[in-house]
């Protein structure tokens, strides 16, 4: 029991005296390690770390193959749209000419419409431009108006119109004829007369007229006296040459 009392003693001797005693000389010696503990429980995961840079293309080794067989068509797609129509083409070749037709009945002249007038001046209104003649010689069917001088087209075709006019003083005369509204003042015609004598103005022309056409004599405001009187008669006449469709 000598040997611990005796450490013990220069233990407190050692404490007991000033600092300058190195601290060593009261530290036990060191332990041995201990056994290893058993493994701890796995951590939790760590956050996603970011995305690293784009790696170096790999080398083509291998041998490129044979291209495939075409597969099968696919559905029809949508009519697209209509484009612009093109430019016109050539006139094509003439083709043969049809068979002849049946020949067809012979016509009767006396079925054919025969329009035609002639009427004179003898007690004719007074006032207006239109040169009215007021008697009539003949109208076959009825295509002139006595009461207005003007010659209504009942059949469309081709007309000769025609008047003589006694004067004895200075006239201007119009064959005038209003067709699908509007009026049109086809001739004209004047004479001059100085000395006072009985003298004929005179003119005619052919018309083609539709249905509702109409044609009439008018006179020149200042210049369109025409004689009244037993001596001398002023006529106006017009017929149907030929008809048209």
């Amino acid at each position: 029991m000598e040997a611990p009392w005796r450490w013990l003693v220069v233990c407190v001797l050692a404490m007991s005296l000033p600092w300058t005693v190195t601290e060593n000389v009261c530290r036990a010696p060191n332990g041995k390690d201990g056994a290893a503990g058993k493994p701890g429980r796995p951590g939790r995961p760590g956050l996603k770390g970011e995305r690293g840079e784009p790696g170096a293309p790999g080398i083509r080794t291998g041998i490129r193959g044979l291209k495939g067989d075409p597969g099968e068509p696919g559905l029809p797609g949508k009519p697209g749209m209509m484009g612009y129509p093109g430019p016109n083409g050539l006139p094509g070749d003439r083709g043969l000419p049809g068979q002849k037709g049946i020949k067809g009945n012979p016509g009767n002249i006396k079925d054919q419409p025969r329009p035609a007038f002639s009427a004179i001046r003898r007690n004719p209104p007074v006032g207006g431009n239109v040169v009215i003649f007021d008697t009539v010689i003949t109208n076959q069917e009825s295509p002139y108006q006595s009461h207005s001088g003007q010659f209504l087209c009942a059949v469309p075709g081709y007309y000769y119109f025609t008047f003589q006019v006694v004067s004895k003083w200075d006239i201007c005369l119009t064959i005038v004829s209003f067709s699908r509204g509007q009026v049109r003042r086809t001739l004209g015609f004047c004479d001059t007369n100085g000395k006072g004598l009985f003298q004929v103005v005179s003119g005619g022309t052919v018309l083609h007229l539709n249905r509702g056409d109409q044609v009439w004599i008018e006179k020149d405001p200042a210049k369109g006296r025409i004689y009244q009187g037993p001596e001398a008669d002023s006529i106006f006449s017009g017929f149907l040459i030929f008809p048209s469709p």
